[in-house]
């Protein structure tokens, strides 16, 4: 986080002093289309950089991308600000960091801390029966706990079932695949994009009910494919895992750190109190409405974090191997990802008059959607940007009613919720959990592939013929 500091610190004198002059009415979101589509160069090269530098020169993107990052923020604020002026982009920075990035990492970093915190204790053994049961375990798990949650909570147990396995990359793949999203299908804490839907109206149990069906579409489908690849390589390893651990490496299975289910439990309630209490008090942050349900959640969040540090046994964390690197990773990235998107984001909210209304028409002929290509679109841009604004700019362009998205179009906010939600799995960056996860995987000595390697080996081949039976089946 040092360099996003410095990034604040460098330009926050110049801004604060712009700021005081500028009228209230005068603040205003970005108009999307008033922008080229040359704005979405910054983030297109962050993007860039997170696939290709760690190929090209690792240990210098390993040593640096907190300052790659900082390279493509700048490369967008320093014109922006030439260009709309510094009240401008001050206003955009306030408004992304407040209501969208912190809250973001926040709760990443609650999940993260506290799920490192519990340590199932027992001799798991990576056997394709053992490990097709961990994922699936993850995978109800992360529609109740989140899928940052139970991918936190359930990533080092599978590696370390899995140390003597020699090919184990596809295990996180799959995990990735299975817990770390789609999983996150059934209910609003699952993902997201269904939590934003939440607040917008959208029955608690709708999601429930509506993407079960294609949910065990993809499950069931992943699941045995999964078995089927890691048992194909576990006989082809000839590896006897039982027989190569001590008698004296067993243990019984058990869990430490129990304490921290409670504040699980604790996460779990203050997102659902910020979605059901809506308070009529609005902090106003240099034109910024911050409400008072969300700041609570977030300060919650916060102090359950540190609950969770200050309580749990350093033993416990130490045998996990918990480290902060993962979370500072995600934090510097996503940090850079978040202010590049703005302009993004932007020129999709504007619909038909933006650089980009060939997707915003695509979806609707003569004002009937299509649902297919809602699906298609959202998952597509959910799986480069984040899937949460794009579902909705989607749920808006379908007309933004949650009563009517549930009723006579349901299937079209259906299409929108799995194309979020499904296609997280296409890209490292496609669903924050995704990151964590490869970089845990990483820190435990996993060769996990680059950004195009995921997708080219797994995510393409693996994912892409199961999204068109869903498109097919079920739109």
């Amino acid at each position: 986080m040092r360099y996003i500091k410095i990034l604040f610190l460098v330009i926050l004198p110049g801004l604060i002093l712009a700021a005081e002059d500028i009228e209230p009415d005068l603040i205003h979101h970005l108009d999307g289309s008033k922008l080229s589509i040359l704005w979405v160069i910054p983030f297109i090269g962050i993007l860039l950089s997170i696939a290709i530098l760690p190929l090209l020169a690792n240990r210098f993107w390993h040593n640096n991308f907190g300052k790659v990052a900082l390279f493509w923020a700048m490369s967008f604020i320093i014109p922006f600000a030439a260009h709309w002026g510094v009240s401008a982009v001050f206003y955009e920075l306030i408004y992304v960091s407040l209501l969208e990035y912190f809250p973001f990492i926040i709760l990443l970093l609650s999940l993260f801390t506290i799920s490192g915190g519990i340590r199932l204790k027992g001799t798991l053994v990576g056997t394709p029966i053992m490990n097709t049961v961990l994922i699936l375990i993850g995978t109800v798990f992360a529609s109740w706990m989140g899928t940052t949650g139970a991918a936190m909570l359930l990533i080092r147990p599978l590696i370390k079932a899995n140390l003597e396995r020699k090919n184990k990359i596809h295990i996180i793949v799959f995990f990735i695949f299975l817990v770390a999203n789609i999983g996150g299908s059934l209910t609003p804490l699952g993902d997201p994009p269904l939590f934003l839907g939440f607040l917008k109206g959208v029955d608690f149990f709708w999601t429930t009910n509506m993407m079960l069906k294609p949910m065990l579409f993809m499950v069931l489908c992943l699941i045995s494919l999964f078995y089927l690849i890691d048992s194909y390589y576990y006989r082809k390893e000839g590896l006897d895992v039982l027989s190569s651990r001590s008698i004296y490496d067993s243990e019984k299975l058990g869990i430490e750190g129990a304490v921290n289910f409670f504040f699980l439990a604790g996460v779990i309630g203050a997102v659902l109190l910020s979605g059901v209490w809506k308070s009529t008090i609005i902090i106003d942050v240099h034109h910024v409405p911050v409400q008072l349900q969300n700041l609570i959640r977030d300060l919650l969040l916060l102090g359950l974090t540190m609950t969770s540090w200050l309580v749990t046994a350093r033993s416990i964390r130490e045998y996990n191997q918990f480290t902060w690197f993962p979370i500072q990773e995600v934090a510097k990235l996503f940090a850079g990802i978040f202010v590049t998107i703005i302009p993004a984001i932007a020129i999709l909210k504007s619909g038909t008059d933006g650089a980009l209304a060939i997707i915003v028409r695509s979806v609707s002929n003569n004002g009937e959607p299509i649902n297919q290509m809602y699906f298609w679109a959202t998952g597509v841009l959910s799986s480069f940007l984040d899937n949460a604004p794009t579902y909705l700019v989607f749920f808006n362009t379908a007309g933004g009613d949650a009563v009517q998205l549930m009723g006579e179009m349901k299937n079209t906010l259906l299409a929108i919720s799995a194309g979020a939600v499904f296609m997280g799995a296409n890209t490292y960056i496609g669903n924050a959990p995704n990151f964590m996860v490869k970089s845990i995987a990483q820190e435990r000595g996993i060769d996990m592939p680059s950004f195009f390697g995921y997708m080219i080996k797994y995510s393409i081949p693996i994912l892409l013929p199961l999204y068109f039976l869903v498109s097919w089946i079920f739109f």
